[in-house]
């Protein structure tokens, strides 16, 4: 299943088939990020609880294989996960959006996705079963529920239709914004320079990174816990200290450290072309 699907991906962006990936599904302890914002993903995968009064949104399913987990620590804050409504996700890879399918088989909820990653979710179908899509997002929509507003940015070059999110989240009488992070960065084997399948890729990147740098940001989450250090803040929570997601600095750290080897890689890249 996974070696199929990462062969499609070969043929849509032109990378190189990956290795074995590492235990992704490595448990963490779920938690409250801020406000009603919980972290139910893995060591690796950045799976988000939004709770309201009128049901609750996920962003980021992971693999078929990560859901029981996500299920297991919705219940141990004390959530019901069937109070699921509304499934988003980052962007149309395996180990964001597979298990899109099996939390709808088992919530009723609805699936939503940005227009440009369609046709790639279309071909994520583990164990044969079609990707469920119930509302197509485009840039900029709006996705409501029980007072809880996220906003999606489409940020391309990871996929097409890569999604960041961005919502305000209040606690203790004050009001934080908060970015979740799709991705700009790149799987070994991208092809950013001359990519006849995406031939905008390069230009799409240097739109995020442009996209990203005016979203305001206090806390700062993403798809995969390593984008924003999900361990060592994780340490320090409840020491007495600000809430260590409050992260302005580490985002823009973040943004320029990617943008950074962005333009390394395409200069390799056009280097190694001129060569042939």
């Amino acid at each position: 299943m996974k070696i199929a699907y990462w062969s499609t991906l070969a043929l849509l962006t032109g990378m190189a088939l990956p290795a074995q990936p590492v235990d992704r599904n490595k448990p963490f302890p779920a938690h409250k990020v801020v406000g009603n914002i919980y972290f139910v993903g893995t060591a690796d995968l950045g799976s988000y609880l939004i709770t309201t009064s009128e049901g609750h949104i996920l962003v980021n399913t992971d693999y078929e294989t990560t859901v029981p987990q996500i299920r297991n620590g919705v219940g141990e804050l004390g959530f019901k996960f069937t109070d699921i409504k509304i499934i988003l996700g980052s962007h149309a890879h395996g180990d964001h959006m597979e298990g899109d399918a099996m939390v709808k088989e088992l919530t009723g909820a609805g699936v939503m996705a940005m227009e440009q990653d369609v046709p790639a979710l279309k071909r994520i179908t583990p164990g044969g079963k079609p990707h469920p899509i119930d509302r197509v997002l485009h840039d900029g929509d709006e996705v409501k529920l029980g007072g809880a507003t996220l906003t999606a940015h489409l940020t391309p070059g990871h996929t097409q239709g890569c999604t960041t999110w961005s919502m305000k989240a209040t606690e203790a009488g004050k009001t934080y914004d908060v970015v979740i992070v799709c991705s700009v960065g790149w799987n070994p084997g991208y092809i950013l320079v001359n990519n006849k399948d995406y031939p905008q890729i390069s230009d799409d990147y240097v739109s995020s990174f442009a996209i990203l740098r005016k979203l305001p940001c206090d806390i700062f989450l993403a798809a995969h816990g390593g984008f924003y250090g999900l361990a060592g803040k994780y340490a320090k929570l409840g020491q007495g200290r600000p809430n260590p997601f409050l992260d302005h600095a580490g985002y823009l750290a973040y943004i320029d450290q990617k943008e950074k080897s962005f333009y390394a890689e395409v200069a390799r890249q056009k280097s190694q072309q001129d060569r042939r």
